[in-house]
């Protein structure tokens, strides 16, 4: 008997997983028993006890056995590698129970084992509980919305495992030793660097006598002033016939020279002959009418002559001001919503009943033996200005089942009447008509 409420919620807000159009939700109780029998009791403790609410849309799951209660995020790294072992031991003997009903004979067996290879899924670690240290799944047989099946169920369980990294701080280096220079540092490159220093010599505290040293004048060389008027007279030689050649010579005649006018010539312009040219009249000899011209026709004529498409009564219309701001308050209201499906029991094809107020509504369809289906539904503007209404699953019908609803998309047509089309999981697409019952 259950003991301890571990978590609630809505099936609406998960994907339930199964096999041949059967859930493992639905089949929870079996597959626990079915466990039992076979001798696999820790994996029959790991697994949460359903119980779903009156009306089918809640369920609280129940720890199978008594004890404290920890969190998965609450727990330690200790406690959550040896729950961890455990699932992975009992993930281990569900993969070899999978195998041998797989090859079995019966297909209620194989159909066991199908179910049973999705049981240890679940959504999140946030619906894994410590339940006396030992961890308990709810929600399983259940994935987020939008996502698959992983092919590990534990990944999740695995990232978490890692330990945070541990920040070390490291101690400051120590400071360097300033170093304080008597002298500035000479420059790698400079002139002064190119001529030899003559090296100082510190005079010593006690004088000591140095010998004498002789050094030898060098004799300075006389200027040989003498060739200054060699030089002269030389220049003089050559400068004396040179400006004599050149006052004696005649001028040339400067090489301007004023042009001579040239005086204009009259050109006589060409006679041209003009040559008879035979012309033959092509003119009426009598005087030409003048016919007016027909009066055009009036453009209301044509236009009376088109009839105006009529807009059927009762259609779906998406107003062009509507979309722009993006409203849908032309949605409001009761929708008898036909689907050219044939249902596979009557034949014929299901009527549906949408009733949407603000986005937010309700769909409500009977088919075969007045079995009545119920699901919610929200509907909302895409950027592109097509209409999409969607439902958070599928309906859940009076005898326990579910019946599959389509992804409604509907665009402006002629006269912005909405043209409407479904798409099933399978992509399977098929025209959509609306038409307004109510307010």
């Amino acid at each position: 008997m259950a003991k301890t409420l571990l978590r609630s919620g809505c099936l609406d807000d998960f994907l339930s997983l199964g096999e041949n159009g059967q859930t493992v939700f639905d089949s929870a109780l079996q597959i626990r028993e079915t466990l039992r029998l076979r001798k696999q009791q820790a994996v029959v403790d790991s697994l949460a006890i359903p119980q779903p609410n009156d009306e089918g849309d809640r369920v609280d799951w129940y720890a199978p056995f008594e004890g404290s209660v920890v969190s998965w995020a609450a727990a330690s790294d200790e406690q959550r590698k040896k729950a961890l072992r455990y699932l992975d031991n009992c993930q281990a003997n569900v993969a070899s129970l999978i195998q041998r009903c797989q090859q079995a004979e019966k297909t209620s067996i194989q159909l066991f084992g199908s179910l049973l290879a999705n049981t240890m899924q679940f959504p999140g670690s946030q619906h894994i509980y410590l339940v006396d240290g030992k961890p308990v799944i709810t929600f399983w047989g259940f994935v987020a919305l939008n996502s698959s099946a992983r092919p590990d169920p534990l990944d999740c369980l695995r990232m978490t495992e890692e330990h945070e990294p541990v920040i070390e701080f490291l101690p400051e280096p120590p400071t360097a030793a300033v170093v304080v220079l008597s002298e500035p540092d000479e420059p790698l490159y400079s002139v002064a660097a190119l001529t030899p220093a003559v090296p100082q010599i510190d005079e010593p505290l006690v004088s000591v006598p140095e010998p004498e040293v002789t050094r030898e004048t060098p004799i300075a060389k006389k200027p040989k002033r003498w060739l200054l008027p060699v030089a002269a007279a030389i220049i003089a030689c050559i400068a004396a016939p040179l400006s004599y050649y050149l006052v004696s010579a005649p001028h040339a005649e400067p090489l301007a020279q004023k042009p001579a006018e040239v005086k204009p010539q009259t050109i006589a312009p060409a006679v041209i002959q003009a040559e008879p040219v035979a012309h033959v009249s092509t003119l009426p000899v009598a005087q030409a009418a003048v016919v007016e011209p027909p009066a055009p026709e009036p453009e209301a004529a044509a236009v009376a002559t088109t009839p105006a498409a009529e807009i059927p009564k009762g259609a779906l219309v998406l107003p062009a001001d509507s979309l722009k701001i993006g409203s849908t308050k032309f949605l409001n209201g009761n929708w008898r919503v036909a689907i050219n499906v044939k249902d596979s029991i009557t034949g014929k094809p299901p009527t549906l009943r949408y009733q949407i107020a603000n986005n937010k509504g309700n769909v409500r369809l009977v088919h075969g033996d007045n079995i009545v289906c119920k699901a919610e539904v929200f509907s909302g503007l895409m950027q592109s200005g097509t209409l999409m209404i969607k439902t958070r699953g599928n309906a859940r019908c009076s005898d326990g089942s579910r019946y599959p609803l389509p992804e409604i998309s509907c665009k402006p047509g002629e006269n912005d009447v909405a043209q409407c089309s479904g798409r099933y999981e399978e992509d399977t697409v098929v025209p959509v008509t609306f038409k307004k019952v109510g307010d």
